[in-house]
């Protein structure tokens, strides 16, 4: 440990490491005990603070703060309370004849000093649901949330510094050079939420003290629609799960593949549905947050002057206001393929359409790129809609429905190589936080005993008859 005696981390973390074990042993009570104070800060304590901060932060709606950042967050809580003590349980296996004499179980032991490094798209939901992983698997942790919304970090950093101690729980607030530093201790384990790109750096730097990560990740997330699929419910659904937090979500879909006989309808139905949620003013909609700052901002200017450069097909929306950082809901068409809406995660309010002939072209153009996070589908079809979950692969999948897979505890939530490494939620979540740790204890004199050296003909015999039998 001398090697990082001068990482302005170091005192923090060597506090931690000397307490995982006081942590680690504490009963499912005590452990329920800090979950209910965090669920009491994040449901009524701060609960006006939180909204109020991220409002400052991207002028976030209450509601949806209230929906996409609390309730999150407290069903989190609610779900690891009720299932903890079966979690923490050891778990009794079979033991081979070949081992009679003895009993086997695994038991989820703590992994020990952890960090999290939480993303500013949804900061309070992905910094505290993973902590509350943490807490139901007894370890001690260190977050780092993202600068980029740096008044809800302050908010949570008064929620951690009132409900533990940083020998315990701490976070610490800064630049990308905290993570950078943070990054080269020595955690058992890392649970990173972000972009592949910094995803392949976090991997990288635990690799060097072999520390397990969990990498929830983002990607190209396709929609695919046939000609089955009932065209209202699905745009009324895909317009809410697109441009809530102005897309800036990891699982939001990020381009529409779509039967070409029915795209003109569909549009028809998008442009309704907008409507109906923002208004034909969406700028004064109340409904609406804006992009988090000026860098992404002008990202997503970019990524839209490079399609009208290329001649694409603005169907919805495509206005700007550099003032607010904000885009309204734009729908895009007719994009060649070279376009940077088609190439790299959108993470904002603009949906590009592509249409296709058949299925067989739609799975070929997702499995030519890199593993989605998710992958949703809209048909009446059995036959096909189990004919793209077959010939694709990604992190989750919704049917008729979009984003919503996210919230159900009992699914693992997480990405496959690009879009992630790892689950998330739930027991999935404990088990993260959680080395399954197995354990074997003999009883009474064991028959392995007997083929124990020096080895002999009457041995073999014993040999050959285990290998047979057992």
């Amino acid at each position: 440990m001398k090697d990082f005696k001068n990482n302005p981390y170091f005192e923090l973390f060597s506090k931690q490491k000397e307490n995982q074990f006081a942590v680690g042993n504490s009963t499912c009570k005590q452990r329920i005990q800090k979950l209910n104070a965090l669920k009491k800060a994040v449901e009524i304590t701060y609960k006006e603070r939180i909204r109020e901060a991220l409002y400052t932060d991207f002028k976030k709606p209450y509601t949806e703060t209230d929906l996409t950042e609390i309730y999150p967050v407290v069903s989190e809580i609610k779900f690891a309370k009720s299932h903890l003590k079966s979690w923490m349980k050891r778990q009794k296996v079979e033991t081979p004849m070949a081992f009679i004499g003895s009993s086997s179980w695994y038991m989820y032991e703590p992994k020990g000093v952890c960090l999290i490094i939480s993303p500013w798209n949804f900061p309070l939901n992905l910094t505290f649901g993973p902590l509350v992983s943490a807490i139901a698997a007894g370890n001690t942790v260190i977050i780092k949330p993202s600068e980029m919304t740096p008044n809800i970090s302050k908010v949570m950093a008064n929620i951690v510094t009132d409900l533990f101690s940083e020998e315990e729980i701490a976070l610490v607030e800064g630049e990308v050079e905290v993570s950078q530093e943070l990054l080269k201790l020595p955690f058992n384990h890392i649970f990173f939420t972000g972009s592949p790109q910094v995803g392949k750096i976090v991997m990288q730097a635990a690799s060097k003290h072999l520390t397990s990560v969990t990498l929830e990740l983002g990607g190209k997330s396709p929609t695919i629609i046939d000609e089955t699929a009932n065209l209202k419910k699905a745009a009324k659904k895909i317009t809410w799960g697109k441009f809530l937090n102005s897309g800036q979500t990891c699982i939001a879909p990020d381009y529409i593949l779509i039967k070409d006989t029915i795209k003109d309808a569909f549009i028809t139905e998008l442009k309704k549905q907008l409507q109906h949620f923002y208004t034909e003013n969406p700028a004064a909609s109340n409904s609406l947050c804006r992009v988090v700052n000026k860098k992404h901002f002008q990202r997503l200017v970019n990524h839209l002057e490079d399609a009208t450069s290329k001649n694409a097909t603005i169907e919805i929306g495509g206005k700007t206001a550099s003032e607010d950082n904000f885009i309204t809901p734009t729908v895009i068409s007719n994009l060649p393929e070279e376009a940077s809406l088609l190439q790299e995660e959108i993470f904002g309010p603009i949906l590009p359409i592509k249409t296709y002939k058949n299925l067989e072209e739609a799975i070929a153009y997702i499995n030519a790129g890199e593993k989605p996070l998710a992958l949703y589908v809209y048909s009446k079809s059995k036959k096909n809609t189990n004919y793209i979950l077959k010939n694709t692969r990604a992190g989750s999948s919704a049917i008729n429905n979009n984003v919503v897979q996210y919230s159900n505890h009992y699914l693992p939530f997480g990405g496959s190589n690009n879009s992630g490494i790892g689950k998330a939620h739930g027991v999935f979540g404990f088990q993260e936080f959680s080395n399954m740790r197995s354990v074997m204890k003999q009883h009474t004199i064991g028959s392995i005993e007997f083929l124990f050296p020096p080895y002999n003909n009457f041995k073999q015999k014993l040999v050959n008859l285990t290998i047979k039998w057992f």
